[in-house]
């Protein structure tokens, strides 16, 4: 049966990087702006506590003919194995949805300071989560070499 959900954008991203890439998002600042009316300040209240923040958001920037349903190597690189959709973390998604993880510089009444957001200027925010350390994995954590060969740079400091 199928179903289908509305949402609408709580935030967007202001500043930081215009054109998403692979890598180099390490030391990446931007704002998150709190733009939805439905929320005042009492909405940001104790979230200086945190140091980092999950974020929901769209991959408004997403080609929709270049959607992968099927197998494919990371990046087409053919020394990767092929992986199912739901093995990648890209914007080659059915729904367009990203989660990424954040450090919270600042609060400053509905702008959110973040570093190293994979976010580009203008994406829609749908959620945000501060980060609780005891909801992360539990126990071992494992993955593919390919994935650590692949992400080497991902939070690297940006090129020149």
């Amino acid at each position: 049966m199928p179903e289908e959900f509305t949402v609408r954008p709580v935030a967007h991203v202001i500043g930081g990087r215009e054109q998403p890439t692979d890598d180099y998002w390490g030391g990446t600042k931007s704002i998150i702006r709190i733009d939805d009316p439905r929320f005042d300040e009492e909405s940001t209240r104790g979230l200086e506590e945190f140091t980092h923040l999950e974020v929901v958001f769209y991959f408004h920037l997403t080609d929709p003919a270049d959607l992968h349903f099927g197998a494919r190597a990371a990046r087409d690189n053919p020394e990767w194995p092929k992986v199912g959709v739901f093995g990648h973390r890209n914007m080659r998604r059915v729904n367009w949805l990203g989660v990424s993880r954040c450090k919270l510089l600042k609060v400053d009444r509905l702008d959110l300071h973040v570093e190293d957001l994979d976010a580009v200027d203008g994406t829609p925010i749908l959620d945000i989560k501060p980060w609780f350390a005891e909801m992360g994995p539990q126990g071992e954590t494992g993955q593919p070499s390919w994935v650590t060969a692949m992400l080497v740079d991902y939070f690297a400091p940006k090129q020149t």
